[in-house]
Order: C-alpha cells, then sequence, then structure tokens
C-alpha cells in the first residue's frame, strides 16, 4: 500500500471514473490483479485506468459491468463512459445519435435556433461560445460539441440519403447569432438545403399563433423497419420515446404543422427577405 496513489475524483471526469473502478473494485476485497482475471486486462491497464493515466474505453467499461453485475443498469460504467466520451450533452442525447445516423426519415422543428443538422460551423461556434462565455461548458466541451455538428451533418452523406423534413419556427430566422456575416452564411445555408433532393424546408409563421401544435423542439425518426421513435429535450436531459402509442400522436401533429406551415418556396422567399435585411 506504500505505493497507493490518491485520488481525486473531483479533478475530471477521467478521475472521477477511476476513483469508482477503485471504490467499487475495493467494496468487494478485490485487488487489480483479481479484476484483472474478470476482465481480461492487465492489471496494469486496470491501475493506469484507476488513476486517470489512461483513459477508459467502451469495450473495458463493459468488461467492468460484466464483472461487477452493473449491465444494463442505470449506474453502469458503459453509461459513465458514454457521459465521459460525450462531454456536456444531454442525458439521452448520445443514444438518440445512434438512431439519427440509422434513421430513414428525419423530421425536425426547431424554436429559437437553426437545428444542429442545418448549421453552419461558425453559427455552431457562435452558440457554443455563449455558453462557454456563461461557464456553462467548458472550451474543451463546446470544441466537441462543434465537431459533433459536423459529424453528425456528415453521417446524412450515406447511400440512401435519409429524408429530412424541416420545419424552422420562425423565431429561428430572427434571432441574431454573431456578427452579421455568422448568419447571412446560415441563411444561404438553408436555402442551399431546401435544393436538396432528399429535403425538405418550412417555416412556421409568427401568424400560425395558436395553431402551432408545439411549444417545444421535437424531432421524429422513421426507422428502416418503419419503427417510430421521436426525441425531445428538457432543460436536464433529453428524452427518447419508442413506444408508438406515444410517438404516433407526435407524427400526426408534425403532419399538421406541415400543412399549417409556409410552403417550400414562400419559406424560401422568406429566408431570401430575412438575408436582405442583415446589415
Amino acid at each position: 500500500m506504500v505505493n497507493r496513489k490518491q485520488l481525486h475524483p473531483e479533478s475530471s471526469p477521467g478521475a472521477a471514473y477511476g476513483a469508482r473502478v477503485r471504490s467499487s473494485r475495493e467494496d468487494r476485497v478485490w485487488s487489480q490483479e483479481d479484476l484483472a482475471a474478470r476482465t481480461a486486462y492487465s492489471s496494469k491497464h486496470i491501475s493506469a485506468v484507476e488513476t486517470a493515466r489512461k483513459p477508459p474505453t467502451l469495450p473495458f467499461s463493459r468488461a467492468l459491468d460484466l464483472a461487477f453485475g452493473t449491465t444494463g443498469t442505470a449506474d453502469s460504467f458503459e453509461r459513465e463512459w458514454r457521459e465521459l466520451r460525450h462531454g456536456a450533452l444531454l442525458e439521452g442525447f448520445p443514444e438518440y445519435l445512434g438512431h439519427e445516423a440509422r434513421a430513414v426519415e428525419i423530421r425536425l422543428y426547431e424554436v429559437g435556433v437553426i437545428p444542429g443538422l442545418l448549421q453552419t460551423p461558425d453559427y455552431a461556434a457562435t452558440l457554443e461560445a455563449d455558453a462557454v462565455r456563461r461557464a456553462a461548458i467548458t472550451q474543451d466541451q463546446a470544441d466537441e460539441r462543434v465537431a459533433l455538428v459536423a459529424q453528425r451533418q456528415a453521417s446524412l452523406n450515406r447511400t440512401p440519403a435519409p429524408l429530412i423534413f424541416t420545419v424552422l419556427d420562425e423565431s429561428c430566422l430572427h434571432r441574431p447569432m454573431g456578427p452579421p456575416s455568422v448568419m447571412d452564411a446560415q441563411c444561404a445555408r438553408l436555402l442551399q438545403f431546401a435544393e436538396l433532393p432528399n429535403t425538405v424546408l418550412q417555416v412556421a409563421p409568427f401568424t400560425m399563433g395558436e395553431r402551432r401544435p408545439f411549444s417545444l423542439p421535437i424531432t421524429v425518426l422513421t426507422m428502416a423497419d418503419r419503427s417510430l421513435m421521436s426525441y425531445a429535450e428538457s432543460s436536464q436531459r433529453g428524452h427518447l420515446e419508442r413506444e408508438s402509442t406515444g410517438v404516433l400522436p407526435m407524427l400526426t401533429a408534425y403532419h399538421q404543422l406541415q400543412a399549417e406551415a409556409l410552403s417550400q418556396a414562400d419559406s424560401v422567399a422568406m429566408i431570401r427577405e430575412v438575408r436582405k435585411g442583415i446589415p
């Protein structure tokens, strides 16, 4: 025990993960060699993870869950790894991303900000820079979020490409984001998006008033087997709904939203007018 290194779990997410590994191991009165025998990882590897000298991996986390009996639980090491891997992302969002990358149809409705799948890099960076200014996230986490936007957009370049239906609340167009050049480029990006063969872009104007069926952003995914799932966020977490009894009413409301929103031609005309008014 002379060489036992003092852990500081508060110093970083990786250190907290390592401290939990040590604590879980010692609660069972296991040595690092005992855990190594149960995970097929060396005791040297386990020591490096416990002291945050080596980052954990998904296979390692799953091996720990098998050893500690935490597979599939709310406190699994796999879940902690995913939270560690995705930084300051909302709980539930990393799981959603896996489904988004395989969906054959994506229906988006957004309020206030352009959705990530349509953001330019500068727009995404400006949005996250404000979160850094408010000390809500770190600069590293902001960089990760911006990189994730690019990764999500790249995942759409698959064959066959998914159909993407997007309805933007008019507030998305009128909320300034950074210097005028950022919004000008973002408007240009929206116009390009509308021209793609696998997209439909509409604006829900303020004049819809009470006929707008959603007050918060919503996403509905259609998977290859035609199953449906929806995703929505609160300020604290994201929620992925897979039960058809919960998703079908949202899909119906989305169709009603599309029927009331401006046509794509009129939406494109509105975006062009907004762009003309940018200083």
